[in-house]
């Protein structure tokens, strides 16, 4: 694992620590660093459980990753794709 991918990975999880459910880091067109929380965090609760994922994009993030590319955005993308929580 290089360089750049141990400071997206540190980035994807401080971001998820702060209670987002799904930080999405792209590095290139074909790899991406994603991290999801698994249950939403509760009152008290002192863990997280964090699903990593390193590889190609899914279907959603490959139609960012056009949109990307057609605005001529140049990779890795700076900024940290996050997703809130959905409604209770």
């Amino acid at each position: 694992m290089n360089t750049i991918q141990k400071n997206s990975v540190v980035a994807v999880v401080e971001l998820l620590a702060l209670g987002s459910r799904k930080a999405t880091k792209y590095i290139s067109p074909t790899e991406v660093i994603k991290g999801t929380c698994r249950h939403r965090p509760r009152r008290g609760q002192r863990s997280v459980e964090i699903v990593l994922t390193i590889g190609k994009p899914n279907w959603g993030e490959r139609q960012f990753i056009a949109a990307a590319k057609k605005a001529e955005e140049p990779f890795p993308i700076r900024r940290v794709q996050l997703k809130p929580w959905g409604k209770p």
